[in-house]
């Protein structure tokens, strides 16, 4: 038993597991799966960039494939293994039923196990009983059939596998085309808001000389109004000191000046 398994471990290994047959011009990928030459390069025909693993997916740096020769001679070997062991097993060993110690020459079909005469007494009647030869040509059969099975199975897999990974990659595309056309539109924003901007600037700029002129104007409108005031108050104050002759010499003209007095008014730039 613990030979059969090594021996199905070993071919195992030695088939690819895109087409399920003996390995043709083995080739190693970057992951270390193994597959025929041609099985890998019908899998990632078409494909850019991205190269999955049939087997585990790992993305393959622009698709590395390296020839293994040493895969290849050992392939040739397990080839031959099945039909010596076969030849072997026929000439030198007749399987036993471990209860009767008979031949197991029959298989129940119900059952799916190998008998002896002696087992299919015990066996309900209504079983379905087959020759050995018989019974293994009937499920080579099927298990040819299940292999084709499992081959298109494999095939539509790696088909929407391979539709996945363009979906992904479109979905990128779209992402960066997104992208740029957002970065354009943010640059054509901020050419819009700089334009504003300098327009903006220019007119606050031109208010705020002219605003300067008129305060400047009506800065220099109160210096000349308080010189006014401060001559008529000189003049006032010396009227008041003179001889009652004198202080009535001329009052009119400063009642008049006093009467006259106009206040400017307060420009606000606001």
């Amino acid at each position: 038993m613990a030979f059969a398994a090594s021996l199905a471990d070993l071919q195992a290994e030695a088939c690819c597991p895109i087409c399920l047959d003996y390995l043709k011009d083995p080739v190693t990928i970057d992951c270390g799966h193994n597959f025929c030459h041609l099985c890998i390069h019908q899998s990632w025909e078409g494909l850019q960039d991205i190269f999955p693993c049939p087997v585990c997916l790992h993305h393959c740096c622009n698709g590395n494939r390296k020839q293994n020769t040493q895969l290849c001679n050992r392939t040739d070997i397990v080839k031959q293994i099945p039909i010596m062991r076969s030849k072997r097993k026929w000439q030198e060993e007749k399987p036993l039923c471990e209860k009767h110690n008979q031949e197991l020459s029959l298989f129940c079909e119900k059952d799916l196990e190998l008998l002896c005469p002696q087992c299919k007494v015990s066996k309900n009647q209504n079983h379905h009983f087959m020759p050995i030869d018989q019974a293994a040509t009937s499920h080579r059969r099927k298990l040819k059939y299940y292999i084709e099975l499992l081959k298109k199975q494999v095939g539509n897999a790696g088909m929407e596998l391979e539709t996945q990974v363009s979906k992904s990659f479109e979905l990128r595309m779209k992402v960066e085309s997104q992208v740029g056309e957002l970065y354009s539109d943010f640059e054509q924003v901020r050419d819009v808001l700089g334009k504003e901007k300098d327009l903006i600037l220019f007119t606050l700029q031109v208010e705020e000389k002219d605003v300067q002129k008129k305060l400047s104007e009506n800065k220099a409108m109160f210096s000349e109004h308080i010189s006014t005031l401060r001559n008529l108050l000189v003049e006032i104050a010396e009227k008041c000191v003179q001889s009652e002759l004198e202080l009535l010499t001329g009052i009119e003209s400063i009642y008049n000046k006093y009467e006259n007095l106009s206040t400017p008014a307060v420009f606000s730039y606001e």
